[in-house]
């Protein structure tokens, strides 16, 4: 459903949450989910991520009655953040494993 001038199929939710992601055929590490919708996610991890690139990911909730999410994403683009040492990273959710 769009809503005024968004043009999203889905709200965006604003979290924090901690998460951990793989490139698929490479490198793990952690991540921090800034925002979460029904087509994708915005993390904030410390290494630059070619677009185009599979991740798998899993989001790790804050609090223990909402389970994990793990899922299949593709890297959407990849922007450096203004502190200098972060990259903001938007995905698409391709898949949810669990």
């Amino acid at each position: 459903m769009q809503v005024g001038d968004e043009k999203r199929n889905y709200p965006r939710l604003g979290i924090e949450c901690p998460a951990r992601f793989t490139i698929v055929g490479g490198e793990a590490g952690g991540a921090i989910v800034k925002n979460l919708s029904g087509g994708g996610l915005l993390i904030w991890i410390e290494r630059e991520i070619t677009p185009g690139s599979a991740l798998k990911i899993e989001v790790i909730p804050c609090n223990d009655i909402t389970p994990p999410l793990q899922a299949e994403v593709e890297v959407l683009r990849c922007t450096a953040v203004d502190d200098g040492g972060s990259f903001a990273v938007a995905c698409q959710i391709r898949r949810v494993l669990g």
